[in-house]
């Protein structure tokens, strides 16, 4: 069943990465998964890193390794908002386990309390979820 379409955009530090109609929105805020459709209430929401869905259709989803950010979602808009919007086939496992093990070290590393402490944690879960985005689709 087709579903009525909304604009949704994903912008990262680098610039746009998609820009379509969609059917639906799929992702995870920091309090657990969301699913947008047309019509949802105005939301601003904290974005984890996890894999983002959107549904041109029932057969056409559009997939992201996405990193933290921001979802808002207003006057029948969607606006992602993250530091990075990945291609889950793009996704080297080699490269994203090496960065999860320099950035574990990292942490131990790191006195608590620290913006040293705070960044490698962040990495943790970004690389974490890019590995957990890129076992799904490969």
């Amino acid at each position: 069943m087709a579903r009525t379409k909304f604009p949704a955009e994903v912008l990262t530090p680098e610039g746009e990465v998609f820009s379509d109609e969609v059917e639906m929105l799929s992702t995870r805020t920091v309090v657990g998964s969301i699913g947008i459709l047309a019509g949802h209430e105005p939301i601003l929401a904290m974005l984890e890193p996890t894999e983002l869905r959107l549904y041109r259709s029932e057969s056409e989803i559009v997939r992201f390794a996405q990193a933290e950010g921001y979802l808002q979602f207003a006057d029948n808009r969607a606006l992602v908002l993250v530091e990075e919007a990945l291609d889950p086939e793009a996704l080297d496992r080699g490269t994203l386990e090496t960065k999860l093990s320099e950035a574990r070290s990292a942490a131990e590393r790191s006195q608590e309390g620290t913006e040293e402490k705070a960044r490698a944690l962040r990495d943790i879960r970004r690389y974490e979820a890019f590995l957990a985005v890129g076992a799904v689709g490969g």
